[in-house]
């Protein structure tokens, strides 16, 4: 039986959130300058405190996962990355601008593809380096592609095909009826893997033996996974109070320095297509992180469960967000991808398929998924 414990709460992981807190209220308004001398150190304790507060995000994070448990855990990184997302994409998109009506489609693509190529090729990476070989579920696996790659056509492909409108917009009842499904695929697929078929997303060492004196043994698990003493319900409560000052911190400190992110872009010429490049990388950091980590310890079904579930959030949930924040925001909703993007979604969907079929993986199937996200990150820059 897993012991339940008092688990200290580290002081940094105490002292970050408020700290964070503290840098947003002194920053807020103010023009952060690279020319300025002032400015420039006020930027770099932004650029700081934002990176040490997205490090806390993941430790109190993983906190409250460890008490939940799989797979219920990893949704909650997922729906805070999200949260994170929107509210990063609604500031920038209500302070208009040149590009600020298709922001919303360039960070979710940019969402899905470092995920499902950035993410899931760094952790294939360092699981394979360290293991050789890594295995993880098929059923969960291809239950969460096939769920990512009907949201990402409903979302991103099919508004640059539809006629009831120019360009690549859908109309107000089809925005409507994408949101609608979107936000119905996502509850579906939530239910199936924390209730319904909770057992296809687990990792592989935690499935129950067939035979044996006790059926709650764990075939090829380690004592330190299986016996680790889970925190208090008083330190994870903590640690979800931390983690809703985080993300309140991680999306003001980045509208801080965003205006900062734009004209560094704009300097070197790069499309404005680059700022969600930014933005995507940025929210996505704690995910990362906790996916590589679970990789690094064997845990390729964790990480695949953090990686495909943040992307099955970034859209089935932000599309939603977002069709609901246009009743109020100025200007068209860009969504449809152009020709060369849905090149490279399309790539990834086949080649994502051919990973997981298996259910094995190795060193192979991280080249190509790094390649393929090097690739994609030229192309923005030099498209």
């Amino acid at each position: 039986m897993v012991k339940t414990v008092v688990v200290p709460v580290p002081r940094w992981a105490i002292a970050v959130p408020p700290t964070a807190v503290l840098v947003l209220a002194f920053t807020w308004g103010r023009h952060l300058g690279a020319g300025v001398p002032f400015g420039l150190v006020t930027l770099s304790l932004v650029a700081v405190t934002l990176i040490a507060a997205v490090v806390a995000a993941v430790h109190h994070a993983e906190v409250v996962a460890h008490r939940v448990g799989e797979p219920f855990g990893t949704l909650i990184l997922a729906v805070a990355v999200t949260v994170i997302e929107v509210g990063l994409i609604l500031m920038l998109m209500s302070a208009g601008g040149a590009g600020a009506s298709s922001l919303a489609r360039d960070t979710v693509f940019a969402a899905f593809m470092i995920v499902c190529n950035g993410v899931v090729g760094l952790c294939l990476l360092v699981g394979a380096l360290r293991h050789y070989e890594l295995e993880f579920r098929v059923e969960g696996t291809t239950a969460a592609l096939a769920t990512l790659t009907a949201l990402a056509t409903l979302a991103l492909v099919l508004p640059a095909f539809t006629t009831s409108t120019p360009g690549p917009t859908y109309s107000g009842a089809q925005l409507a009826f994408a949101g609608i499904a979107s936000l119905t695929l996502y509850g579906v697929f939530v239910f199936v893997q924390t209730v319904r078929h909770r057992d296809y997303f687990l990792p592989v060492e935690f499935l129950p033996v067939e035979t044996g004196p006790d059926a709650s043994e764990h075939r090829g698990a380690r004592p330190e996974d299986t016996h680790a003493p889970r925190p208090g319900a008083r330190t994870a409560l903590l640690s979800l109070g931390l983690l809703m000052l985080c993300l309140v911190a991680v999306v003001g400190l980045a509208k801080t320095a965003s205006p900062a992110i734009e004209g560094a872009v704009a300097a070197v010429g790069a499309p404005r297509a680059v700022v969600g490049v930014c933005i995507a990388l940025l929210v996505l950091l704690p995910e990362t992180a906790a996916a590589v980590r679970a990789a690094a310890r064997n845990r390729l079904q964790t990480s695949l469960n953090l990686a495909l579930g943040s992307a099955l959030a970034s859209i089935g949930l932000t599309i939603p967000a977002i069709a609901v924040a246009s009743i109020w925001l100025s200007g068209p909703l860009v969504l449809g991808l152009g020709p060369k993007e849905m090149v490279l979604l399309a790539l990834t969907v086949v080649v994502t398929v051919l990973t997981v079929a298996p259910g094995r993986a190795t060193v192979l199937q991280a080249a190509v998924h790094l390649m393929i996200f090097g690739g994609f990150l030229f192309l923005a820059v030099t498209p």
